[in-house]
C-alpha cells in the first residue's frame, strides 16, 4: 500500500479534491484551531491594509493536510485581492516563473505549494521579485547578451512546504512572516468534523463526531475523509445517521484503531521492538526494515507517533516509548533480555 492509498495519510489525495473545495473555510473567524497563528494573521493583514501594502511573505511550514492552502485562501480573501495557486514542480524554467508574476496585480497573493521543490534556476529569479519586486531577464545569447530589469506589481509569496529544512537560508531569509501549523487538538477536529457533516448535510451525533476526531491523527484532511467514508457506511449498513457505534464498527471495517494508527503504523513500531529491541534506529535502517522511503517516516509517521508518545528521536536515532509497547501489548521486561 503506498501512502496515497492510506485512508489515514495527510497527503492530497484525487478524492479529497472536490470534497475539500467545498469545505474550506473563507473567512479566518472560521478557521479553527491554529490559533496563535491566527492571532498573529489577525495583527499583520489588518496592519497591511491600513498601509495598503502587500502583505510580508508568508511561510507555512508542517505536516501534509493541515490546512496550508486553506489559510493562504483565508488570507487573501482577508486582503481582498487575489491569489494564484501553483506548486513548486509545477514551474519547471525562469519562463514559468516569468509568466505567472506579471500576471499578478497590485498586492496580490502567489502561493506556491511544495516551495522546497523549486528548480534553483528559477529560485534565482525568484529572490530580487521577493526583495524589489522586480524580474531581471536576460535577452540574447553570447557576448551580445543584455539584461533587463522589469518591474513587478507588489506582491505577496505564501510559500508552504512539509520539509522546511530543505529550503535554501537566501530562500528561507526572504520570508517576514515564517508559521509552523501544529498537529490538532482533539477537540479542534471534534468542531471540524461537526462543521463538515452541517455542511453536507449529515446526521452525525456529538459522541461520534468526537470518535472521528480521536481517529483523524491531529489532520484535518484526515477527518474529512474519514467523516465522508463513514456516511458510506452509516447509509448502508445504518439508518444514515452517524452514531458512536458506526463509527466505531466503520473504523473496525477500516482497520483503523481507537488512536488513529493503522496496520502501517503498527508494522514499523513492531519491526523497531522486535527487531532492534525498542531502539535506537537510525533513520536509514528503518526505511529498509518497512520499506518506506525516509522523507515519509519523517514528514508522515513520525509527527503524529511523536505526538501520542509512541516514539522519541535521540541523537543516536529512533526509540519506541513505553505508551507504545502498552498499545501493542509488549512487554517493556523483553527489551532488556
Amino acid at each position: 500500500m503506498t501512502i496515497e492509498e492510506r485512508i489515514i495519510s495527510g497527503s492530497t489525495q484525487e478524492e479529497d479534491v472536490a470534497i475539500e473545495n467545498g469545505l474550506r473555510p473563507r473567512r479566518l473567524d472560521d478557521y479553527i484551531g491554529q490559533e496563535n497563528n491566527k492571532e498573529k494573521f489577525r495583527i499583520f493583514i489588518k496592519a497591511a491594509r491600513e498601509r495598503n501594502e502587500a502583505l510580508d511573505h508568508v511561510l507555512l511550514y508542517g505536516p501534509p493536510g493541515l490546512g496550508k492552502t486553506t489559510l493562504s485562501s483565508i488570507i487573501a480573501n482577508e486582503l481582498n485581492v487575489n491569489i494564484r495557486i501553483t506548486s513548486g514542480p509545477a514551474i519547471e524554467r525562469p519562463g514559468d516563473l516569468a509568466a505567472v508574476l506579471t500576471n499578478l496585480g497590485e498586492n496580490d497573493v502567489l502561493f506556491i505549494d511544495e516551495i522546497h521543490r523549486l528548480n534553483r534556476t528559477v529560485e534565482e529569479i525568484l529572490y530580487p521579485a521577493m526583495e524589489d519586486f522586480a524580474l531581471d531577464i536576460i535577452i540574447g545569447k553570447g557576448p551580445s547578451a543584455r539584461t533587463v530589469r522589469l518591474d513587478l506589481s507588489k506582491f505577496t509569496l505564501i510559500g508552504a512546504t512539509t520539509r522546511a529544512g530543505l529550503l535554501t537560508s537566501p530562500l528561507r531569509d526572504r520570508f517576514g512572516v515564517i508559521c509552523r501549523l501544529e498537529l490538532y487538538e482533539q477537540h479542534e477536529l471534534a468542531q471540524i468534523v461537526r462543521r463538515s457533516a452541517r455542511i453536507l448535510d449529515i446526521p452525525i451525533e456529538e459522541k461520534a463526531a468526537s470518535e472521528i476526531a480521536s481517529r483523524s491523527r491531529g489532520t484535518p484532511r484526515i477527518a474529512n475523509r474519514l467523516l465522508k467514508r463513514i456516511r458510506d457506511y452509516a447509509q448502508v449498513r445504518a439508518d444514515g445517521v452517524i452514531n458512536l457505534q458506526v463509527v466505531q464498527d466503520a473504523m473496525a471495517l477500516l482497520e483503523i484503531d481507537p488512536l488513529g494508527l493503522d496496520g502501517t503504523d503498527k508494522k514499523m513500531i513492531l519491526a523497531m521492538i522486535d527487531h532492534f529491541n525498542g531502539g535506537p534506529v537510525g533513520l536509514d535502517t528503518l526505511s529498509a526494515v518497512t520499506g518506506e522511503e525516509k522523507t515519509t517516516i519523517e514528514d508522515v509517521y513520525e509527527p503524529y507517533l511523536m505526538q501520542i508518545g509512541f516514539m522519541s528521536r535521540t541523537p543516536r536515532g529512533r526509540v519506541v516509548m513505553k505508551r507504545a509497547y502498552e498499545h501493542y501489548h509488549r512487554s517493556l521486561d523483553e527489551k532488556s533480555e
